[in-house]
């Protein structure tokens, strides 16, 4: 099960599995995301690369207008992912 709830405050919620089964869900979601914008992952269990992509994509789409997406409470695990695949140079992570 994945869910993203798009709060009103420029706020995401992540809640569940993202994996490619989800992507399409999530990059609805994403698409509609025009500002600066915090991703909250305190409720995401996983991320597959594909939902990796769709946050790459989203990122890229958003920098292009000088906004950005922020990361926050995201576990150790997807935490040592992203600082793996070097995506803590692409995002704010706090």
């Amino acid at each position: 099960m994945f869910r993203v709830t798009v709060k009103s405050n420029n706020e995401i919620e992540l809640i569940g599995r993202l994996d490619a089964s989800q992507v399409a869900v999530a990059r609805e979601a994403l698409d509609r995301v025009d500002r600066s914008s915090t991703i909250d992952f305190r409720g995401l269990e996983y991320i597959s690369s594909a939902g990796m992509g769709v946050l790459i994509k989203t990122q890229k789409r958003l920098s292009e207008s000088n906004q950005k997406l922020i990361l926050v409470n995201l576990n150790s695990h997807i935490r040592d992912i992203f600082r793996y695949a070097g995506f803590d140079r692409v995002f704010e992570i706090r």
